[in-house]
């Protein structure tokens, strides 16, 4: 069971493909909903209070990047190089920018800082999920030895 579990995915049949990889977007969105608050506004720590706190905690952060990175290496061993980005990087990414922009935010002047700040975590996210797909490339048996298992199978 395992070695069909980490067999390239491009060996398995088409549905088996499909399926593999819409489950790995939702996961990867389960992952951001799970880990992160979907209103990211920042609320006055107490009543009258000059503080600010938000609802995005730091052990949320690290949760959501362990879940990414899992989901990359898993990707990245099983999958072309172009789809963890796909299916690991841009759900998250995606429900970012949709956050950012449906939350009542800051004065107009601090627009250009929630975009910022976007294209900022969005960069961390794909940096993060490309060099996990990369480094799990290399464990990833040789040509020769997957067509040696196909033909070992059929």
């Amino acid at each position: 069971m395992t070695e069909k579990l980490l067999r390239p995915l491009r060996t398995r049949p088409w549905p088996e493909r499909w399926l593999t990889r819409v489950l790995g977007a939702a996961l990867s969105c389960a992952a951001y909903f799970l880990c992160l608050p979907w209103d990211l506004s920042n609320r006055p720590e107490t009543e009258n209070s000059t503080l600010e706190t938000t609802p995005v905690t730091g052990l949320g952060v690290v949760f959501l990047a362990l879940a990414l990175l899992l989901l990359a290496a898993y990707f990245g061993h099983r999958d072309a190089l172009a789809w963890p980005l796909l299916l690991v990087a841009v759900p998250p990414a995606t429900l970012l920018y949709v956050s950012l922009r449906t939350h009542p935010g800051p004065p107009d002047g601090f627009a250009n800082a929630w975009l910022l700040s976007w294209a900022f975590f969005t960069q961390l996210i794909a940096a993060e999920v490309f060099v996990a797909a990369v480094v799990a490339r290399q464990f990833r048996p040789h040509l020769a030895d997957e067509d040696l298992i196909l033909a070992h199978h059929l």
